[in-house]
């Protein structure tokens, strides 16, 4: 088969379409003949050689697909050859065909296309398992979501609708009209306005009950002022910097807490309580039409260096895909 493969860190260019072994399957997984996968930032840092693939996963980028299963290995059941999937990875999406551990795969929503589906798991992990399983995120809480154009943003805004949450976004000027379509009652431009004062007024000076942050340490003491009384943070990136000073007297006044995660390097039993937690709570607002992916656009997978100059350049809105 062909794969994206990285000889060498660096930039877009980095990225080789190359033929590669087969995938085998091993006890507990399956293989994917892969329709489409998704792009996503941790790519762009394993491209640059700084967030390597735990030990046992290919060393391709790709966290995400959809696809038909062509293999099934020893000791899977409840799922069949010709099954149509989309997975949770821990790596290898960009790529023809994958092998994925059983426990990872979720059923393609009522209604959409195999294509589309591709745009979901990591999102629908990533914002399940901070917002709701970690920082309990309900009915009449605030939410506000760093980066609220991209494919975890677009998702937090109607998962945090859904769920009864007001619901603020940061993102560039451009992109406020679709966020707030999308259902956002309150678009800050990040580059322009203060987000903790906007927080604050928008609030009634309480602030957001729940912060989901892409950037970390540049935003981490603001997040903390923007922040109401027994709020909690999500930090589940790094785009501003991996170090930063935290003032515990400002958190404990506000009787706050701050969890930082990481999806890929989780045990594969941990990522499949997660998958089944998605699959029995957001699924069903997926099949309705509650909530849907939001792609950018599609771009063939030997041309993956393009969809990581797009990703970086932060033009896009929601998902980036890629087609073998």
């Amino acid at each position: 088969m062909h794969a994206i493969t990285i000889e060498q860190p660096g930039g877009p260019e980095a990225l080789l379409w190359a033929e590669v072994p087969d995938p085998t399957p091993g006890p507990g997984e399956v293989v994917v003949e892969v329709t489409a996968a998704g792009v996503n930032r941790a790519d762009l840092m394993q491209r640059q050689g700084h967030y390597p693939p735990p030990a046992g996963v290919p060393p391709y980028p790709g966290m995400e697909c959809s696809g038909v299963i062509t293999e099934v290995g020893p000791g899977v059941t409840g799922h069949h050859v010709g099954e149509r999937v989309c997975a949770l990875l821990a790596g290898g999406g960009y790529a023809e065909r994958v092998a994925v551990p059983e426990g990872q795969l979720l059923p393609i929503p009522q209604g959409m296309s195999l294509r589309e589906a591709a745009a979901l798991p990591e999102v629908a992990c990533t914002v399940w398992s901070n917002v709701v399983d970690i920082a309990r995120l309900r009915q009449g809480d605030s939410l506000l979501v760093h980066g609220g154009g991209g494919g975890i943003g677009t998702f937090a805004i109607q998962l945090g609708k859904a769920l009864g949450a007001t619901v603020i976004v940061t993102a560039r000027e451009p992109k406020h009209a679709q966020l707030l379509a999308l259902g956002a009652d309150l678009a800050i431009d990040y580059t322009s306005t203060d987000f903790v004062a906007a927080t604050r007024d928008f609030t009634e000076g309480r602030g957001a009950t729940v912060i989901l942050d892409i950037v970390g340490a540049k935003y981490l003491d603001r997040n903390v002022a923007a922040l109401a009384p027994d709020g909690r943070i999500a930090i589940i990136g790094m785009q501003g910097g991996r170090r930063g000073e935290l003032d515990l007297g400002a958190l404990m006044s506000k009787r706050g807490s701050v969890s930082a995660t990481t999806l890929r390097a989780r045990p594969v039993a941990d990522k499949a309580r997660i998958v089944r937690g998605v699959r029995e709570r957001v699924w069903p607002l997926v099949d309705a039409g509650t909530i849907r992916p939001i792609i950018d656009r599609a771009i063939p997978m030997r041309d993956a260096a393009a969809a990581h100059r797009l990703m970086e350049s932060s033009d896009h809105i929601g998902k980036i895909l890629l087609l073998p």
